[in-house]
Order: C-alpha cells, then sequence, then structure tokens
C-alpha cells in the first residue's frame, strides 16, 4: 500500500505517523509537526507505540513522544495536559525527577525521560 512507503508512514486506526527524518530538538520536532497541522506522535496504546516503533526501527534513531513532565516531578501528561492513559516505560524510568522533561522512545519501543535540548527523530501523527 502506498501508506507503507518504507515503513516511514504508519497508519493505525484513524491515526497516521510519519516521519521526515529529522533529527531536532524536542520544540523544533513539536513545531515541524504543528506547522504540517499535526502534533507529535503520542502512543495511547500498544498498537500505536508499534506503529510508532516501526519508524523509530527504520531509521534506527531514537524519537520524541508528544509526551512532557507535569508541574508535578515524576508525573507525565500529554501535551494537552491530559494524563497518561497508556505507558511504556524502560525499567526504572521515567527517573530524571524533574531534569528530563521529555520522553523519547528507544529503539525497543520503550520510553525514557530525557533532556528537551537532545536531538532526536522527528515522528507526528495526523
Amino acid at each position: 500500500s502506498v501508506l507503507a512507503l518504507d515503513g516511514k508512514i504508519q497508519k493505525v486506526g484513524e491515526k497516521i505517523f510519519a516521519s521526515n527524518g529529522k533529527e531536532v530538538n524536542f520544540s523544533s520536532a513539536l513545531e515541524s509537526c504543528e506547522e504540517t497541522g499535526g502534533t507529535l506522535a503520542t502512543p495511547m496504546n500498544e498498537e500505536e507505540n508499534k506503529a510508532v516503533l516501526d519508524i523509530v526501527k527504520q531509521y534506527n534513531r531514537y524519537a520524541y513522544l508528544g509526551v512532557k513532565e507535569s508541574e508535578a516531578p515524576g508525573q507525565f501528561e500529554y501535551m494537552d495536559g491530559t494524563p497518561l492513559n497508556y505507558t511504556n516505560w524502560h525499567k526504572n524510568e521515567p527517573n530524571g525527577k524533574g531534569k528530563e522533561e521529555c520522553v523519547e522512545m528507544y529503539t525497543d519501543g520503550n520510553w525514557n525521560d530525557k533532556k528537551c535540548t537532545q536531538y532526536r527523530l522527528t515522528i507526528c501523527e495526523f
């Protein structure tokens, strides 16, 4: 199917995940997704997490997710401030306790809290 585009585009239910292949900091990644009418990839269940992982594996690069630390250190939420209803944290993560406010996906699909200044793969959802 056209949507498979070398694994760089994944469709799950109503959502489409796509990457431009660029590695930038969190705010630049979010901005480039919003400019095209989407937002950063925000997996809300295992199936969506796997779709994002497929793109991560395609580039073999860690990617930012559309998840941020809330006012309470160690608690994470969606970009609109609602609590997470699905997580896939790596063992012993999140551990930044207020110092790592963004979230990245590893090449095994697990999540890690990370400083927002790192350069990570941009994956958007539409």
